[in-house]
């Protein structure tokens, strides 16, 4: 596995950043054990978990590769290896999710043979899934409610996913983002964002649904950040290029990615309301994608990443010597609308800061995840 450093091998701010956050995937996997964490406690730092790990457990997946390419242990490919392995159920599983799943389940796995062997039999499932009269891979049931909706968390991981099948998922990954584009940034006012649109069976058009609400910020994170993948693509051509550039503009100058505070509030009309450290972690990465493609905002977006991570890890991320265990980030936002998990510690935002923290040292090629 390339980019090991071992333990303690990075130092700096994001150094030791990074070394707690791997410790604490250590003490997760020995308190989880064969389940998957979800969130935990900000309190006393215990998890609450799932046993077949939810549209969730494939960031768990991806944080014990994190922690197999930190430490180059065995035992920990072996931990990251068997962890994969339990996610190949969400195959067959009618669920859009499957991109979040398997994608970034098995991504972080670089050339482990048996991630990739999930990954090919999750991209022609996700294909067969597609629906060519709607132009996407439908949300699905599997978590239960409306199957036939258009959702942005539905875009992330879904669209590398599918590409990965070959032209014809070429062509179905770049049908699917561009159709949740125009459905989700076509809305007017205050609610320009739509993260969740439900198909009229009777008129054959789409309408917004209630929840989540056009502020959610992790919403726009989700989309910002499947914008800037597709960007990477090397065979994008110029027209789709420059469609996505006027997308991640939009997202992030009127959604206040560049401008606003570096941990946005969980729902953007509640600004006295719960933050989301999540949703700035999934920002950042998005950032440091979208810094390496071409354009004049590649330097001002590569500042912004930055900033976001200083703040996340100087003023979110549990230290040394506390009262809770270290590594964690705190802040996150579950669902501020049930007040379920406002201010705990998630595994997708433990994730993506550390695929970031691990980008920054040569560990990952972010490009690829």
């Amino acid at each position: 596995m390339s980019g090991v450093c071992g333990e303690g091998g990075v130092s700096g701010p994001t150094g030791r950043a990074l070394a707690a956050v791997m410790a604490r995937v250590a003490v997760t996997a020995a308190e989880v054990g064969p389940r998957f964490p979800l969130y935990a406690d900000p309190a006393d730092g215990r998890w609450t978990t799932t046993g077949r790990g939810s549209w969730t457990g494939g960031f768990w997946a991806g944080l014990l590769w994190f922690r197999a390419r930190y430490t180059g242990a065995e035992h920990d490919r072996r931990a990251a290896s068997a962890c994969t392995a339990r996610l190949a159920p969400w195959t067959a599983a009618d669920t859009a999710t499957r991109g979040l799943i398997l994608w970034y389940g098995s991504a972080a796995a670089g050339d482990d043979a048996a991630a990739a062997a999930l990954r090919a039999r999750a991209a022609r499932a996700c294909l067969s899934a597609w629906d060519p009269e709607l132009g996407i891979l439908p949300w699905g049931d599997a978590l239960g409610g409306p199957r036939l909706l258009a959702r942005v968390d539905a875009v992330p991981g879904t669209v590398p996913l599918l590409a990965a099948a070959g032209p014809g998922g070429a062509a179905a990954a770049a049908a699917h983002l561009h159709r949740h584009l125009d459905l989700c940034l076509d809305g007017t006012g205050d609610a320009w964002f739509r993260p969740a649109l439900i198909h009229d069976a009777a008129t054959g058009g789409w309408r917004p649904c209630e929840d989540p609400p056009p502020g959610w910020s992790r919403g726009r994170a989700w989309l910002l950040l499947a914008v800037a993948d597709a960007m990477l693509r090397p065979e994008l051509s110029a027209g789709e290029f420059a469609r996505l550039s006027e997308a991640a503009t939009l997202l992030t100058t009127r959604g206040g990615v560049l401008t606003g505070p570096p941990v946005p509030p969980a729902d953007t009309a509640c600004p006295d309301g719960p933050s989301d450290t999540s949703a700035a972690a999934i920002t950042a990465v998005a950032l440091l994608k979208l810094a390496r493609t071409p354009g004049p905002r590649a330097e001002q977006y590569a500042l912004r990443a930055a900033e976001v991570l200083d703040h996340l890890t100087r003023d979110h991320l549990t230290a040394e010597g506390g009262p809770r265990p270290p590594g964690m980030l705190l802040d996150g936002c579950y669902d501020a609308a049930k007040g379920l998990a406002v201010r705990h510690e998630l595994v997708w935002g433990d994730f993506f800061l550390a695929l970031a923290l691990t980008a920054l040292h040569g560990l990952v090629d972010i490009t690829r995840i």
